[in-house]
């Protein structure tokens, strides 16, 4: 995501202390929640894998996993547009879809002076989501660890951590009063604002989520293909097995 230098001009966006619509707002709050309930399930089902096999544990992560599959296609269509919008206009300011301003403008009521905190705080809030997803790939498959799944899981998890830290630093430094963000994708805020930090941050975090997208759609793929595998692993065995039968005596033997 740029770091928008002309933010406060773009259509929709609002001047610090200007008035922000209930529906950014409520969906600024929404997006947060779903952040922090992913988070919760994530650390539930940890928790809850290390004290014993449960069957239900199986679905429940497919649930978590699902619902990150959902947040990442949004994020992704965000930098997506971001980049086709580059193409068009490369020299112009940076520009964000009427959904991701929207967002942008509840998020930023947690600070108005600082103009692209609200920008910032929602591309971390949605790497987080997806991270969330990576995460609970690597919970469905701790007892399955020779599968494909999990190694597209780990990688995921190492790619999107990194990616996520990334997202925590740009925010963090802005909080902090730092005049442009600071991270990997601005080179630590030595690029100043202009066409040549919107093209190098517009694609930087494109790719990034390119990349991390196919990563957890290979993982996907994996699951698939190994759900049988990996469902049998959370499956007790039985507690009193059947007692192996003697083959029947030959015939001659009976007489």
């Amino acid at each position: 995501m740029p770091n928008m230098p002309d933010m406060p001009n773009m259509p929709g966006m609002k001047m610090a202390g200007g008035h922000v619509p209930w529906l950014d707002t409520l969906g600024a709050v929404g997006l947060l929640a779903w952040a922090v309930a992913m988070w919760t399930a994530v650390a539930g089902l940890a928790f809850v894998d290390r004290r014993g096999k449960h069957a239900w544990m199986y679905k429940a992560s497919m649930t978590v996993i699902l619902i990150g599959v959902v947040g990442q296609i949004g994020h992704l269509a965000e930098h997506v547009a971001q980049a086709v919008y580059w193409i068009w206009h490369p020299e112009s300011p940076s520009w964000m879809t009427p959904w991701g301003t929207g967002l942008a403008n509840g998020f930023q009521q947690v600070d108005t002076h600082r103009k692209t905190l609200g920008m910032e705080i929602l591309h971390l809030t949605g790497n987080f989501i997806f991270l969330a997803g990576l995460v609970a790939v690597m919970i469905i498959t701790r007892r399955a660890g020779r599968t494909r799944t999990r190694w597209w899981g780990k990688m995921g998890v190492w790619m999107q951590g990194i990616h996520g830290l990334e997202h925590l630093a740009l925010t963090v430094s802005i909080w902090l009063g730092a005049k442009e963000a600071v991270g990997l994708s601005t080179w630590f805020g030595q690029l100043k604002p202009g066409p040549g930090l919107v093209t190098y941050r517009v694609w930087w975090h494109f790719w990034a989520n390119v990349m991390g997208s196919f990563i957890f759609a290979m993982a996907l793929w994996h699951l698939r293909r190994e759900r049988g595998q990996i469902a049998d692993s959370f499956r007790d065995a039985p507690v009193n097995p059947p007692m192996p039968v003697d083959p029947p005596l030959p015939v001659d033997a009976l007489t």
